[in-house]
């Protein structure tokens, strides 16, 4: 299940582990107010990079985010 990081009407801003279904139906409830009128908030993403030399660069890591098989 993925985590989602959410913003509610009333000002709470909390983390919630919850199902696709759960969010696209509006299951999860504010902590504070108990308010399912929430937005998603964007926080930083992130990566991590394999442990292999500096030297080793990805010619495409712009679009891949570090991901690619030229940094496995």
């Amino acid at each position: 299940m993925p985590f989602y990081d959410l913003k509610c009407k009333c000002g709470e801003v909390f983390n919630a582990m919850a199902s696709v279904s759960d969010r696209e139906n509006r299951r999860i409830r504010c902590p504070k107010c108990g308010s399912n009128d929430l937005e998603a908030v964007f926080t930083n993403v992130n990566i991590i990079r394999s442990g292999k030399s500096a030297g080793t660069e990805c010619p495409n890591l712009g679009q891949c985010g570090g991901s690619c098989p030229h940094l496995q």
